[in-house]
Order: structure tokens, then sequence, then C-alpha cells
């Protein structure tokens, strides 16, 4: 119910490294700073919503770990995520991701996409 997928790196010099990604989505995106031990999300989308059918980010610094369950069965789990990562969530997984540092995060959809496919309580 959950991907993890390391960005793959260009190139990297004294400068830092490079790294790159594609999407297919456009429009409104959010770019979130995320405090350590902050914990983000706690809920699930049916997939109604096409930004959340996957959800879909990039942690693009720090570190994190996201716990989810799948609201129609008992599949469960947790993983760490390491920057940069592009993580998919998919439909009916509860989700929160605790800041195990300080993070920022990439959010390939905007706050207006899912608000109708965004449900808190997991017998919604």
């Amino acid at each position: 119910m959950v991907t993890l997928k390391k960005l793959d790196k260009i190139g990297e010099d004294e400068r830092g490294a490079t790294h790159y990604f594609t999407t297919n989505r456009t429009g409104e995106f959010i770019v979130a700073y995320r405090k350590a031990g902050s914990v983000n999300g706690k809920h699930y989308h049916k997939g109604t919503a096409e930004t959340k059918n996957p959800e879909e980010f990039i942690l693009m610094s720090g570190e994190a770990t996201l716990n989810w369950f799948d609201v129609r069965s008992d599949k469960k789990g947790s993983v760490k995520i390491v920057a940069p990562t592009m993580v998919s969530i998919e439909p009916w997984a509860w989700h929160e991701v605790v800041a195990d540092t300080d993070f920022v995060m990439f959010e390939l959809n905007g706050l207006n996409d899912a608000k109708d496919d965004t449900f808190r309580d997991w017998l919604g």
C-alpha cells in the first residue's frame, strides 16, 4: 500500500547532489516544512480524487517515519523515509507521517484537490 522510490541522482560535485523525478501531475502543489516530532496526515483517501490515487509526495530533506494501515483489512506497516525519496500511498491506506528530524516535503497536489476525498475516521 506504500511504495518508496529513491530519487535518481544525475550527479554530485563540491556544490552538492542533483536528483530528478518525473510526474504527469500539474496544477497547484504544496511545499511543507515540518519540525522534528510533529505528526502529519492522520487520514486516508478513497481514491476518488485523481491526485490522491495514489497520493504522492517527495521528502526533499530530512527523515520521517510513515505509519499506515489498510482501513479495509488487517494489513499495516511502518516505513522509514530518508530524503530524497518519492512516496506513493494507495487509496484506503490510513497514514501518518512522523517527523524524525525537521523535514521539507513536496506534495504533488494542492489543498483543494482532495478536500472531498480526505477522511480522518477510518469508518468514513
